[in-house]
């Protein structure tokens, strides 16, 4: 839940609105569809610290218990130490380009 918090934060930040074009209901939409998908992950061990930023550990704890192989960032640099678990971690224009 507190992943999917920093999420929505993250998402109506005045910049994040203005870069994407959506306003504050749209976002809500995209929201609430992506919380129909989600499945809860509950951390059984907590990894900290291996990356500088404690928002960063708690996307790198979802992944690890989570049994994510990838994580989608375009903030590469915070995420060293990821592959120590296994987790790539890729932007987004890399991933969709996979997926083709």
């Amino acid at each position: 839940m507190a992943l999917f918090l920093e999420y929505e934060d993250v998402l109506k930040r005045t910049s994040h609105l203005q870069a994407s074009g959506l306003n504050i209901a749209q976002v809500n939409t995209i929201l609430a569809a992506l919380a129909k998908q989600l499945a809860p992950v509950h951390n059984h061990y907590r990894w900290r610290p291996v990356l500088k930023d404690p928002k960063d550990e708690m996307v790198l704890e979802a992944a690890v218990n989570g049994g994510a192989k990838t994580i989608i960032s375009f903030n590469l640099r915070d995420f060293k130490g990821a592959e120590k678990f296994g987790v790539e971690v890729i932007q987004p224009g890399n991933f969709v380009r996979r997926l083709k």
